[in-house]
């Protein structure tokens, strides 16, 4: 394999499945010194048996996000060229239906802890003759469907404060990138299942028969969304925005966010309404 990465250091957060593990494992084929996160001790000790090295970290708590950045930095002595924040999840349920609790725990995870473990990693990119930061969104960054109100506002606020921190590292020799998938083969609608299943009082809610349906969307083993990519897609992005001497501020992966961007930016708002709505009955 190539020797793209140079033996550069690159901390890639959320490797344990999906998104996280293929950019992790790639990286490491492509030479890369891949510091691989997860928050279980059996998913790190897979991630080693594959040759990566390892730190735990759980976004949504501050002191281990804390110990994380202590131990990445002791483990690349400071010279860290990249930093991919890919963890995140998606907590389903009408907005009337999200407690504070739920949203907070949304955003302790795709924002607070994203944010605090790139601010504390910060200094070591900019240290450097060049570093990147690739943040992994979605197309629900840029639109918003319904049933999925906690994840699309904590995806709104992190693509908010990527495109601010881009502006302001513009002098830097940091370049700041964001990655917007649509639907990816992973196990994001398990884990949304789960949080749904927990935090939600579906049976209860004024939105019961949506909710059958949505139930039934993310405990499919089939992925019925239509043009759902593999994570390889998401991995060639982050390639080009490591390897780039000019990478770009956005990356779009998969028809949807294409198609969904290009509506967003052409469609009259209540246009777009109506579509996302109809696409939102189809989940």
């Amino acid at each position: 394999m190539t020797s793209m990465g140079q033996q550069r250091w690159v901390v890639v957060t959320g490797a344990s499945s999906g998104i996280g593990r293929d950019i992790a494992l790639t990286l490491y084929q492509y030479d890369y010194r891949v510091i691989a996160t997860a928050r279980r001790d059996e998913d790190l000790e897979e991630l080693r048996r594959l040759g990566l090295t390892t730190c735990a970290l759980e976004l949504a708590d501050s002191a281990s996000v804390d110990r994380a950045i202590n131990t990445i930095l002791s483990l690349c002595d400071n010279a860290l060229y990249a930093l991919i924040n890919n963890a995140a999840y998606g907590q389903p349920g009408a907005v009337e239906d999200l407690s504070r609790d739920s949203l907070e725990q949304q955003f302790a995870v795709n924002l607070f802890g994203t944010h605090q473990l790139t601010v504390g990693l910060l200094p070591a990119l900019k240290q450097g003759a060049e570093g990147r930061l690739v943040t992994i969104s979605s197309v629900l960054g840029l639109v918003a469907f319904p049933w999925q109100g906690a994840y699309n506002a904590s995806k709104f606020a992190l693509e908010g404060l990527t495109d601010t921190l881009r502006l302001e590292l513009y002098d830097s020799p940091v370049k700041v990138s964001l990655i917007e998938p649509g639907p990816i083969r992973s196990r994001f609608r398990q884990n949304a299942l789960e949080a749904f299943q927990q935090d939600i009082n579906w049976q209860d809610s004024d939105h019961a028969n949506d909710y059958r349906r949505v139930t039934n969307y993310y405990a499919a083993s089939d992925h019925p969304t239509p043009f759902t990519g593999s994570p390889a897609l998401v991995t060639k992005r982050v390639l080009h925005a490591l390897s780039s001497p000019r990478p770009q501020p956005r990356y779009y992966v998969t028809v949807p966010t294409y198609v969904l961007a290009t509506c967003r930016r052409l469609l009259p708002w209540r246009w777009l309404d109506r579509l996302l709505v109809k696409l939102g009955a189809m989940r």
